[in-house]
């Protein structure tokens, strides 16, 4: 009795090992997000600026542009420092993969609408004055306002879907810039989750990654970035 149990436990062992070696291997962990803050990176020249930005239309002139930062339909209630004309700058690559995702978008007519693109540090600065002015600094803490942004380094774009045609811009659950978790890109249900999945699609297959914590925010990743605070005209 008792060798006919340890041949049955020697069996079960084996059986278990056996399953272990047929189960499907763990899937690889997904890639780590993007930080909403960067790094103390170098502050480039206005002329490297010149020659390292680039306006999206040069890549796609139908993307429709409406910094929000450059007037007083903003979270402060005023233009910030920096902008001084409605034309949204990117990093060379990130322009031309933007201009891929509108064409991508084209023919389900949809197209794009920017809210921010390359973001001067001085601009950056006064957000942040900001929220010491409103004792709100803890949006620094949450993640919703960055103290170094991405968008400093012409590598970080605010943007939503709207009708090809009309202009008119889709569901999404939230306006830009709300800040709370309403705005997280999974928080989302029916017509506007739909939407933000459309966006992140298509920003995710010309290689841009979405910030979790803003549906409307996506990043572009190039080595070796630096910071402008050249102004936008």
């Amino acid at each position: 009795m008792r060798l006919h149990s340890l041949r049955l436990a020697t069996l079960v062992t084996l059986a278990a090992l056996a399953a272990a070696c047929t189960t499907a291997p763990p899937r690889p962990a997904a890639a780590p997000a993007v930080p909403v803050e960067t790094g103390e990176l170098p502050l480039a020249s206005d002329a490297a600026a010149d020659s390292l930005l680039v306006d999206v239309h040069a890549a796609d002139s139908t993307i429709r542009v409406d910094l929000r930062y450059a007037t007083a339909a903003n979270f402060t209630g005023a233009p910030l420092p920096g902008y001084e004309g409605n034309r949204a700058f990117l990093r060379r690559p990130a322009a031309a993969a933007l201009g891929r995702v509108q064409k991508r978008l084209a023919p389900a007519g949809l197209g794009l609408l920017v809210y921010d693109a390359y973001r001067p540090v001085r601009a950056t600065l006064a957000m942040v004055r900001w929220t010491e002015r409103t004792k709100r600094e803890h949006l620094v803490r949450d993640g919703y306002i960055a103290s170094r942004s991405r968008h400093n380094l012409g590598l970080a774009i605010d943007l939503t879907l709207v009708d090809g045609a009309t202009g008119a811009e889709l569901p999404m659950g939230t306006a830009f810039d709300t800040f709370d978790s309403t705005a997280h890109t999974a928080n989302a249900t029916g017509e506007a989750a739909r939407n933000r999945q459309r966006l992140r699609a298509a920003m995710e297959a010309e290689g841009f990654t979405n910030y979790a914590q803003e549906w409307w925010h996506y990043s572009y990743s190039l080595p070796d970035p630096v910071r402008f605070d050249r102004v936008v005209r």
